[in-house]
This record gives C-alpha cells, structure tokens and sequence, in this order.
C-alpha cells in the first residue's frame, strides 16, 4: 500500500522472545565505522511495520526487507523495457512450456548472517529455505496479507494443507510435502501450479516477497520474527529505533554479486553508471543511515542542509526544486541532480461493498458511489495537493504494467456535478426534511465517513473531499487514525471508505486486478467486491501469456470495474529524487525499491 503515516514513537530496545537460543537485540546506536566509510543518509516520510516478508504490505517495509533478503531472481538495474536475472539462482529457472513446472537451482556457498539460532555455526542458504519460507504464507498463523501472490497461480497442495490446519485448529505441517514446491535436493527446488502461471517468475524476484529466512531463526524468534531479520541479503540490520531511525550496515556474508548491470547502447546516462560500477562487489556502501521524518519541511530542509544526501522530493517543494521539471539553477549550482518517473502506482479511495450505506450492487448503490466520484475533482487534488506530480488515473491500473491502455479514457477522471446530482435524484437520494442534506432513499439519514491518517497531506484531502460533498447535499465525517491502525481495521472490513493506494510490486497488471478480485477480501481486495463475472475474468486473464487475447480481458474487468465503482482511482505520481553530487549510480527502476544496494558514494566531494 502507498499511503502511510506515523504512529506513536515506542522507544527502547526490542526484546525477543525469552526461549531463544541467546538473548537477541537490535541496538539502537550502530557501531562506530572508519572515517573513510561510505554512508548513505535517506529521509523516509513514513515509517516501517515489521521485517517479516510474509507479513508486510508496504512500500516502506517491502524497501526495507529487500536489503536484507535474497530472493531467487532480481532485476537489471539498467535495462528499460524491464528485465529478470538469476540473483541467488545459479541461472535463470527452467519452465515447461505450459508454464506450470519451474525448476530452481540455487548457487552453492552463499550465507546467511548470524544468528544465536545457528549455533555459532556458518549457515548456508539451501533449496529448503526458499520452500519453507513460501510455505510461510499459508500458515492461518502467519496471516499474511499477500498470500494472493501465491494463490493465484494455485501452487498444488497448499491450499489444501493450510484448510487443514484451520479446519482442525491444528499447527501447520511444514514438513508435508506437496507438489505445489517442494526440494529436489540441497540446492535446487520446483513449483508446480494448477494452471498457466506466464508471469510468476517476477513474485521470484521480489525479495519482500520470496526473500528467504530460515526455519531455525523463525522458530526462535516465534511471534517476534518481524523483529529479528536475518538473511543473505547486501545488508543487515545494525540498529533501530521503532519509527525514527534505522541503520543498515554491509552483510559480510553477502559476497555473491558483483554489478554486472547491462543498459541498452544508446544510453548515455546508464552507460556512463555501468562503466563507474562494472565489476565492483555489491553493496559498495558500508552502511545506509534512514531518519523517519514525517513532515515534508523538516526532510527537505535536511537535504538542503547536507544532512541527507538523497531525497524524494516532497509535492509541496516541487516546484521549488525542478521548476518545468528542471533542476533548479541553485541547485544545479551545487551539482543536485533531479531524477523523475511515473510510479507504477495508483492512489485511490475505496468503496466498503459490504457496509450497508455505500456498498452493495443493486443500481442505487452504484449510484451513489457514482454519484461520489463524479463530484470528486480529481484535476484538483493533482494541482493542489500532488503539485502537478501526477497524471489522472483512469482505472485501478497504472502506467507500466501489462494490460495498461495509454489511450483508454473513463469517468474515473471526471468532475461533473450536474450528472452527479442527476443520478441521485433519479435513485432516490433526496432532501427529504429540507435541512439541505440528502437522505436515502428510505429516509434513513446518509452521513459519509472517510477514514484517514493524521498528516498534512491526508488533511488537505479531506479539506477537497469536504468541498465536493457539500455541493452534492451529501455530509461527509473523517475518522482519523495513524496508518496501521487503519489498515488493520480495513482488512477487518470495518471502515466505509478509505483514501489509500496500491504499489506494483511487479510489471503485471494482474496486480492489481487482485485488488478488485472477490477471494482476496481481507488481503488485497479492501473494497471486498466480489462480482462473479470479474473474478472469472480476472482469473482466464492471469493463465494467459502476454499479448492483445490477454489485454482485451483485463479491459473488460476494468470496464466491470468502472461500471460498479467499487473505488475511485484519483492519480498516478510522478516520483521525483534528488541527489547530492557525491551520490553517484543511482537510476529509477520501477520494481526495485532498495535501490541503495547499487548506489556509490564519492568521497572526494564536498
């Protein structure tokens, strides 16, 4: 999920379960390094949930656990359009033809940092790993919010077992073996899924989602493993203070990649990044040193001040920084590079189709979120709170990801508050009692709640939102709450509308299909819709490799979606970066969200 917000700062060192191997903690303080060590200092705007792969759901964690676990495969920093490449793979998987059979074969030799859990023994990263640490997301205890990656592609077996062990209140069985993954031997392991599955492999390529742990480390931490990450990723975490400060510190275990980034010929820029980089052992930089500041002013400020050496650039300074999408010329003085992107990313507000006022599929429920959207003006949240660092979205699904039409136009994007009006007054939504509001049509009084975070952001949406209901005769009330409070209340499907977003964590619109896919309620799905006819399209689309076939059904889902409005997508940002001179190798990639692990710092600048 895109949006975030703080929550209350909980101090101190944290605590690991009291039965583990030897008493566990993340310092708050990282050791001292030499003074000719590369650091990179980043300000983050919201902060971390957990460490745990299995049990994380945004952008901020999912940066975060990347640089602490290896997944399988990973993407080339450089290559546009995107491409996959063996990471902890020994070489790319051999699929069949059906792409129902992957065969993993993981490189001998690669370790993972230490633990008190290994005995004070070298652990080497083995098939085993990677089967155990997907069979984790099964597991009813684990509750993970992103099972839908693997459900999806229907990994044989699986499903089965985790029905099991909910239907009898019983452990998970790790060690049943099933078709859907299982070892083959020491380093290499198979899937099977129970259909076409063209575009799994990019799941293996997301560390934050098949990024590997060890069983031994999971079972000694218990319930507190979001806490203890220990992987074979480029870094390790060295200290960290809930919701303010973290450091992460070169794994020395981590000795398998070296940058070997390929950029077509004809870029210049990606070119010159791969001759400074060629050759050299990943990560080049000795520690990563992340402050939470959760309002814009202060992290801009630091960056301007040189206490932060990269920066995304927050909306309100936009035009500040990169007036016409230029650097500006006081910060060009300085050798401040922009960097800019359309994020695969799309910023909406949900529906609830379970809540008894604004969900439903009867037409005077589709209506009134019709009705809603309409009088929304989208142009006017892009200009006044985004700063014109977005485009309008047009469905759930962004730029930069299969099935996206450039050309499709819907009413996502309009404002028309004279069609807005109509289509209340012919579905009965009226003023019944003359006091200016709009009841339903049975009379029962209709009050909006839109739940959202307490930041400066987030109020200047509701300030919108409350000037596009009043028109409307609709009354609108904010319930206002830090961002994983929220979440967890949506899951439960208690709240009845929710500004939010979705993040492509890979290049298939399928993605975000899923957010709209009926089986995925409490997971993805926060709008819990479920409609028949789109969960049968989402799922032929999904088995289907690439091409026209597959696009015109993700066009006819988008159309079923448009038609219900269960959401109202509002926008796709434009990610804006900023960089000090001294920071050199940076390159957006849409995919990869710990892009500190290819960056290097000069130290002769200033």
């Amino acid at each position: 999920m895109k949006s975030f917000a703080l929550i209350p700062l909980v101090a101190g060192l944290l605590l690991f379960a009291a039965d583990a191997p030897a008493s566990v903690s993340i310092p708050q303080t990282a050791a001292p390094l030499p003074a000719n060590a590369k650091v990179l200092r980043l300000g983050f705007g919201s902060r971390e949930n957990n460490f745990d792969p299995a049990q994380i759901s945004d952008v901020i964690s999912a940066a975060l656990v990347a640089s602490l676990f290896d997944a399988p495969l990973t993407y080339d920093q450089l290559a546009r359009p995107v491409r996959l490449k063996p990471n902890t793979a020994a070489a790319m998987p051999e699929v069949d033809a059906e792409h129902k059979h992957f065969v993993f074969t993981i490189k001998p030799g690669i370790h993972f940092g230490d633990d008190p859990a290994f005995g004070g023994k070298p652990r080497e990263l083995i098939a085993a790993d990677y089967v155990y640490s997907i069979k984790r997301y099964y597991d009813p205890a684990t509750r993970s919010p992103t099972l839908f990656h693997f459900e999806g592609a229907g990994l044989l077996g699986l499903t089965e077992l985790r029905q099991r062990a909910i239907k009898d209140k019983t452990p998970f069985d790790y060690d049943s073996e099933v078709a859907g993954i299982r070892v083959l031997d020491r380093y290499r392991f198979e899937v099977r899924v129970s259909r076409p599955a063209p575009r799994l492999l990019y799941v293996f390529a997301n560390p934050a989602i098949t990024g590997a742990l060890a069983r031994e480390v999971v079972e000694a931490a218990k319930t507190s493993i979001g806490e203890r990450p220990v992987g074979t990723g480029p870094f390790r975490l060295a200290a960290w203070t809930r919701g303010t400060r973290i450091v992460l510190d070169r794994n020395p275990a981590h000795r398998h990649r070296s940058y070997d980034e390929q950029p077509a010929a004809g870029d210049v820029a990606g070119q010159a990044i791969a001759a400074h980089s060629r050759g050299r052992s990943m990560p080049m930089l000795d520690r990563v040193e992340i402050s939470v500041v959760e309002e814009a002013q202060p992290r801009w400020l630091s960056f301007l001040n040189g206490q932060l050496d990269m920066v995304g650039v927050p909306n309100e300074f936009v035009n500040l920084a990169a007036p016409n999408r230029q650097v500006a010329p006081h910060l060009a003085r300085r050798g401040v590079r922009l960097h800019q992107q359309v994020a695969p990313t799309t910023w909406y507000t949900y529906f609830n189709m379970d809540h008894p006022l604004v969900g439903g599929y009867t037409p005077e429920r589709v209506a009134l979120r019709r009705a809603i959207g309409l009088a929304y003006d989208v142009r006017r949240e892009i200009d006044l709170v985004r700063r014109n660092q977005a485009v309008p979205a047009q469905s759930v699904l962004p730029p930069g990801v299969s099935g996206f039409d450039a050309g499709m136009k819907s009413e996502m994007s309009d404002h028309d508050l004279a069609r807005a009006k109509a289509l209340l007054d012919i579905h009965g939504y009226v003023d019944r009692d003359g006091d200016g509001w709009r009841e339903q049509p049975d009379g029962q009084p209709l009050v909006l709640e839109l739940t959202a975070q307490p930041d400066q952001a987030s109020r200047a949406l509701q300030d919108l939102w409350s000037k596009a209901m009043v028109p409307l005769g609709l009354r609108i009330t904010f319930r206002i709450a830090a961002w994983q409070e929220n979440i967890k209340a949506s899951r439960a499907g208690k709240l009845m509308m929710w500004g939010t977003g979705w993040s492509a964590a890979i290049p298939d619109g399928s993605y975000f299909l899923e957010v709209l896919y009926g089986p995925n309620k409490g997971q993805s799905n926060h709008s819990r819709f479920n409609l028949p006819e789109y969960n049968q399209l989402h799922e032929r689309q999904r088995a289907m490799a690439d091409g026209p076939e597959r696009d015109a059904l993700i066009q006819q889902a988008l159309r079923l979606s448009l038609a219900y409005m269960p959401l109202k997508a509002t926008a796709h940002p434009i990610d804006s970066w900023l960089t000090h001179k001294q920071v050199l190798g940076y390159r957006p990639h849409p995919f990869i969200r710990d892009y500190w692990r290819y960056i290097d710092i000069d130290g002769a600048a200033p």
